[in-house]
């Protein structure tokens, strides 16, 4: 296991969400902080190309229905298609589900019955079978953290409360759910003291919790080994018998994180992964998605010292850990890197002779390093 690619110039995006459909990663609105904000704009899409690298934007059909720009949501896929469901703009909280062919690339507002959750951001979503199931999040109509659980059939785009048996997590928002067989896996995410009221008085819960979707039942995992810290805005994926987590922010602490841990899913016990390479600097509200044994992460906000590894311009801004930068970076968590690209890395390192390297080795060169075109550098200062 390899950090192998760090690309600047993709999509600067924070709290965007992002799915894998075949070979392309498709990323779904957010927002940027040096970017005007136009909440009732259609929501930007970008495409990556996992072969070349490349990002570019999708232009897709513009019809009557084409979702608001958001940020906080979530997206699914199943088939060709996306769903996506909640988030917020600066103005208003959604709770329409929007559909995207990524074959037609084109926009739907399917027809749902049965009971739909409230309009909230900061909730998770994953797919078990033929349904989503959502967790959580911040409901702006009853101004409140949730802790309950709905689901969609995706099949009939019927809606339905889950009445779960056993204690469930705490309210919270911008925590992670993963998908591993009947179960969705439940780590960190922001609670409040007062929950489910917000008070502003934080929580950061660590422990692991899972949701049998058989049984209906929530199960506290209490595993042994040594836990992350409690966080919120991290990123989780499932790779070989394990859930992985990176990143993420304590606002108790006023800490961001670029660790990286795992989660035996059958030991039940907690591991902290060193890994080598040039990890991603520490952030919060990145996306990462796991395709072909390759973790791909990408975008994200993070404290302006730590950024790409370079010293800030500004001193002050090295004392003040709200005092933030958002990326545009991508980069690449390989599993099993093959003899050639640690071949290609060590050239890189030493910063070797490549004139006489053979063309296809001049290609993955340039396919790892040359920066993207979407998103253009920014003041490291802020």
């Amino acid at each position: 296991m390899r950090w192998t690619v760090h690309i600047e110039g993709g999509p600067r995006r924070v709290n965007h969400a992002a799915v894998c459909i075949g070979d392309k990663i498709f990323s779904f609105g957010g927002y940027c902080s040096t970017e005007e904000y136009k909440d009732w704009e259609p929501i930007p899409i970008h495409v990556l190309d996992t072969s070349t690298l490349r990002w570019s934007p999708v232009y897709y059909r513009k019809t009557h229905v084409m979702p608001f720009q958001r940020y906080g949501h979530t997206t699914v896929p199943y088939g060709d298609k996306v769903y996506m469901w909640g988030g917020r703009n600066n103005a208003v909280a959604c709770d329409t589900l929007f559909c995207f062919d990524t074959k037609q690339l084109e926009w739907s507002m399917p027809p749902v019955s049965g009971t739909v959750p409230y309009a909230k951001d900061g909730h998770s979503a994953c797919v078990i079978r033929n349904k989503m199931y959502i967790f959580g999040g911040f409901e702006y109509l009853t101004d409140q953290y949730s802790q309950e659980v709905h689901c969609l059939d995706l099949d009939t785009l019927q809606w339905s409360f889950v009445d779960v048996l056993g204690a469930p997590p705490s309210q919270r928002d911008f925590h992670t759910a993963v998908p591993i067989g009947d179960r969705m896996y439940i780590f960190g995410g922001r609670g409040d003291l007062n929950s489910p009221y917000n008070s502003q008085e934080e929580v950061y819960c660590p422990q692991v919790f899972y949701l049998d979707t058989v049984k209906n039942e929530w199960v506290v995992a209490n595993p042994q080994g040594t836990w992350p810290e409690g966080r919120r805005s991290h990123s989780a994926w499932y790779h070989g018998g394990y859930m992985y987590i990176f990143g993420g922010f304590n606002g108790n602490t006023k800490t961001h994180f670029n660790d990286l841990y795992r989660y035996s899913i059958n030991g039940n016990y907690w591991q902290y992964i060193n890994v080598s390479g040039v990890k991603p600097c520490h952030r919060r509200r990145q996306a990462c998605l796991l395709y072909n044994n390759k973790l791909y992460l990408f975008g994200g906000t993070s404290p302006c010292p730590h950024v790409s590894g370079r010293p800030v311009e500004n001193p002050e801004a090295a004392d003040d850990p709200e005092r933030l930068i958002d990326n545009s970076d991508l980069h690449i968590l390989d599993y099993s890197p093959t003899l050639k690209t640690l071949c290609i890395l060590k050239v890189l390192e030493h910063n070797l002779d490549q004139t006489y390297l053979p063309r296809d080795i001049m290609i993955d060169i340039w396919t790892m390093t040359l920066p993207n075109r979407i998103s253009r550098p920014v003041n490291q200062a802020g």
